[in-house]
């Protein structure tokens, strides 16, 4: 399983403490997207940012590109560890 909990966390405590206070529909608008849903989804983990809306993200929420960064890494990390500890448990059983 997909693992979004580091981007997830930077985009809520970013959104929150944001000199606009954003809500999650505030957010949404602002970023082009419908409702607040896919805010939600981010910060629930369901979900990242989409590559072509990075940029957008970082403007908006005054996040600096190696935050963003580590986070979307530290992400792909922990999927990759997952994945990988799950195929090792299937292989030695």
């Amino acid at each position: 399983m997909k693992k979004f909990h580091n981007v997830a966390r930077l985009i809520k405590n970013k959104r929150i403490e944001h000199p606009k206070g954003y809500s999650q529909t505030q957010l949404s608008k602002t970023l082009g997207y419908k409702n607040g849903q896919f805010i939600s989804n981010v910060e629930r983990g369901l979900c990242s940012i989409p590559l072509k809306g990075l940029n957008k993200f970082t403007q908006t929420l005054n996040i600096s590109i190696g935050e963003l960064k580590y986070a979307m890494l530290k992400d792909y990390e922990e999927t990759l560890d997952s994945y990988l500890r799950e195929h090792d448990e299937d292989s030695s059983t």
